[in-house]
């Protein structure tokens, strides 16, 4: 064939039954345990006979790219197993002062519901389900719990009770609960036992041993409350303090907590990288953006993407989430 120019393979042809119609491509995306297939993309070849025309090719692979986008900002499109929360994000928190009890203490974490944005009944069955799997010890509630559309917070609470940890639910507000629903978050909160802490602290008890997670009010308002409830506690205790926005971990001292934890950004709800958004929640714009920060003296800050959406209902490579933090005590080294 073709005087061999395909060497050994110039020796045989091979004719194949003819097929007619249009050609596609299928493509199918997977995380290693689940899949799913993206709708069918037509290919398209060089136009005309002998090659000659216009190269219209690689339409597929534009597609792909045009899906996987689409994909990323739809946390209702995503590969997680609980639909409509993109992902259960996990930190491993190591420390010194974290007391033997506490090895292996497990927090789970969730803000910026937001409901019903885009965050409506179905997501919240999914959040529930995904708190749920993380097996945590205790519920921390990060605030903004209504969204500007409305939404029954009763439903919201109610659901969230489902969630049974051994030692209950903790909550502070947000920006939005300060701004117009205040009083039907509290309500909603009582009738469910969400324990609200509004520059309040409590101790948890272990073996004898404790931990504490102390409770911003309106971090917003700093003339009231610049003085963090964790600083009224020795240095060596071992403080979570939770605020609605991480810019107060930055204003105010809170030298005393060993660990921050914030919502508010909602990652910036369309980002690049992880760093930089058009939108910023935050005075200090994409600084306190998203994952574990710290601040200028050090102090670590997890800060999540919350679960909802506020101004546009958008996101894009910002999945929603909820978080689990364990905690992992260190052992000091003898000297």
């Amino acid at each position: 064939m073709l005087g061999g120019m395909f060497g050994d393979a110039s020796a045989t042809v091979v004719i194949e039954e003819f097929l007619s119609g249009i050609e596609c491509s299928v493509f199918v995306m997977t995380d290693g345990r689940h899949y799913k297939v993206l709708p069918v993309a037509k290919d398209y070849k060089r136009i005309g006979e002998g090659d000659k025309g216009l190269n219209t090719g690689g339409m597929g692979s534009v597609f792909l790219l045009l899906a996987v986008i689409l994909l990323s900002s739809c946390a209702t499109a995503t590969l997680s197993e609980f639909p409509g929360v993109g992902r259960v994000k996990q930190y491993d928190f190591y420390s010194y002062d974290i007391p033997p009890a506490f090895d292996g203490f497990r927090i789970g974490f969730a803000s910026d519901f937001h409901y019903e944005s885009r965050f409506k009944r179905s997501e919240l069955n999914s959040a529930v389900r995904a708190l749920k799997s993380m097996h945590a010890d205790v519920l921390l509630l990060g605030g903004d719990y209504r969204g500007k559309k409305g939404g029954n917070l009763d439903t919201l609470f109610t659901a969230l009770s489902r969630v049974y940890t051994p030692y209950g639910t903790f909550a502070v507000m947000g920006n939005h609960d300060y701004g117009y629903c205040y009083s039907e978050v509290v309500e909603a909160m009582q009738k469910n036992h969400v324990r609200l802490m509004e520059h309040k602290s409590y101790k948890l008890m272990k073996d004898g041993q404790y931990i504490i997670v102390s409770g911003v009010r309106n971090p917003f308002d700093l003339k009231k409350n610049g003085d963090s409830p964790s600083q009224h506690f020795p240095a060596d205790d071992f403080i979570i303090l939770l605020t609605h926005t991480p810019d107060y971990a930055e204003d105010t001292d809170v030298s005393n907590a060993n660990l921050v934890l914030a919502g508010h950004t909602h990652g910036g709800q369309v980002s690049l990288f992880k760093k930089y958004s058009p939108v910023k929640h935050s005075i200090y714009g994409n600084r306190f953006l998203t994952g574990w920060k710290e601040n200028s003296k050090g102090t670590p800050i997890i800060i999540t993407n919350g679960l909802g959406t506020s101004r546009v209902d958008v996101r894009l490579f910002t999945p929603s989430e909820v978080v689990l933090v364990v905690l992992h005590r260190v052992e000091k080294q003898k000297e």
